[in-house]
């Protein structure tokens, strides 16, 4: 087993720290180029279209757009946008926060692409008539590899389905045993048949709870992080000049100014999965008129989890004084950085967040299995098998140590990745001309777009779009 772990934690170093974050990097770049940088010129249309989401319910069969966008917020706005930064600042420096920035604006572009396509080639659910659909979909139906298709749908399904949840369950019980002196035993059990109910309790029960718990959570953490900045109101300058400088030193830590480039775009990729291929399979599921309106508001996504939530976590460490010498990182370091600001109630706030950002996580990520257990078999023996396991992992991950997991996830993770990072990359044009269609929609007048599948030049593999979508 030791062996099996320092080859698996091995081939991480090597996928994870150049030619995951190369790809990910060079396409967003492309992706950017190719929309006449999308991500920048309709951010508002992506602020309005959530609005018009929150309003427009998707009725009794169908996920309306908000809540696929908070599906996919609830999987990706975790624990690591948390206890990742603290990491990150010590690792990288406070430049590493710089490029975290950077990289979520051109991780985004990447993001609307692979949400769009999903979108186009999302299929209809025969049991529940609604839609489903990501990465497996589009690889098999449009490029036409069944094989490569399976692959992805194995992949994710491991690592979102049992090895992330274990490891959110993991954090749950850290916590509760920490701040409240919980049994782990027991705050496992709790854990596990909360998790349970929702997970057995099908999509739309996922979609309610992420309708209602990713905001209460991600406002309440926002709003704690406002009150320190406010507190600290007179450090902020400081605090930026910091970043930016230690961005471009070559003393910015340990590593140079490359630690600090690595490091926060790491970060940021891996937080905010844009082009991982894990978003578009909430994506697929909203009911909305033209793919682009999901497209655009799933980048929207990339913002709120790297330049609100992870910058929220940055200003809670940078503006606690004794950061740098606390000896702390981690989950650790910004309960230290809580306490010391807002005294010991700050703790116990925290571990409340913990577990309301792990268990919208365990929702989240049990859902991209779903999609991917369904991708090929719809019998629903197949789904209650994968729905025992993903409960016994979070019950196992509630208890055990879990190193090996969280390598097994990420290399499973950066696999997954690069299968999809090669899809998008064949499959792009078509996002584009959708994005184009979109567009010229709207110079016509036409206050809500609709989407016709002539509209592209190669309609291989669309299946749910008609007079009706």
């Amino acid at each position: 087993m030791e062996f099996l772990e320092r080859i698996i934690a091995f081939s991480n170093d090597i996928l994870w720290s150049y030619v995951l974050v190369v790809m990910l990097i060079a396409l967003g770049l492309w992706f950017s180029f190719k929309t006449g940088f999308v991500q920048l010129r309709m951010f508002r249309e992506m602020i309005r279209l959530l609005k018009e989401g929150v309003s427009h319910d998707g009725g009794h069969a169908h996920i309306s757009s908000f809540q696929a966008f908070c599906i996919s917020t609830a999987s990706r706005v975790g624990v690591g946008n948390i206890a990742g930064i603290a990491i990150a600042i010590m690792v990288g420096g406070p430049g590493a926060i710089f490029w975290m920035w950077v990289i979520a604006v051109i991780g985004a572009a990447s993001g609307f692409t692979e949400s769009t396509l999903a979108q186009i080639y999302k299929v209809r659910d025969p049991k529940t008539f609604g839609f489903r659909g990501g990465p497996a979909y589009y690889i098999r139906n449009c490029l036409g590899s069944s094989k490569a298709a399976a692959l992805f749908a194995v992949l994710i399904s491991v690592t979102f389905g049992l090895c992330f949840n274990s490891v959110q369950s993991n954090t749950i019980s850290l916590s509760l045993n920490a701040t409240f002196g919980l049994n782990r035993a027991v705050a496992g059990a709790f854990v596990t048949v909360l998790s349970g109910i929702v997970i057995f309790g099908g999509l739309k029960r996922i979609a309610s709870l992420s309708s209602w718990l990713v905001p209460i959570m991600a406002s309440l953490y926002l709003l704690l992080a406002l009150v320190i900045v406010l507190m600290n109101i007179t450090h902020i300058p400081a605090m930026l000049v910091t970043i930016v400088s230690q961005a471009f030193s070559p003393d910015a830590a340990v590593g140079g100014i490359g630690a600090a480039i690595l490091t926060g775009a790491k970060r940021g990729l891996f937080s905010n999965e844009a082009g991982m291929g894990s978003v578009p399979n909430a994506a697929a599921t909203a009911f909305v008129s033209h793919p682009v309106k999901q497209g655009l508001v799933q980048a929207l996504g990339v913002f709120v989890d790297t330049l609100l939530v992870c910058t929220a976590s940055a200003c809670i460490v940078l503006l606690f004084d004794g950061y740098a010498d606390s000896g702390k990182t981690g989950i650790e370091l910004v309960q230290l950085a809580l306490t010391s600001q807002l005294g010991s109630f700050a703790g116990v706030l925290l571990s409340v967040m913990v577990f309301m950002f792990a268990f919208s996580s365990i929702a989240g990520n049990y859902y991209y299995g779903e999609s991917n257990i369904q991708f090929f078999s719809t019998k629903p023996v197949y789904l209650l098998i994968f729905r025992i396991l993903v409960v016994a992992m979070v019950a196992f991950g509630s208890v055990a140590e879990l190193p090996f997991v969280w390598n097994l996830a990420d290399l499973f993770m950066a696999l997954m990745a690069i299968v999809n990072l090669v899809a998008i990359a064949l499959l792009g044009r078509n996002a584009f001309m959708a994005l184009k269609d979109y567009r010229d929609q709207k110079k016509a007048g036409v206050a809500d777009p609709v989407f016709h599948p002539e509209k592209l030049i190669d309609r291989r593999g669309i299946e749910a779009w008609g007079n009706d979508a």
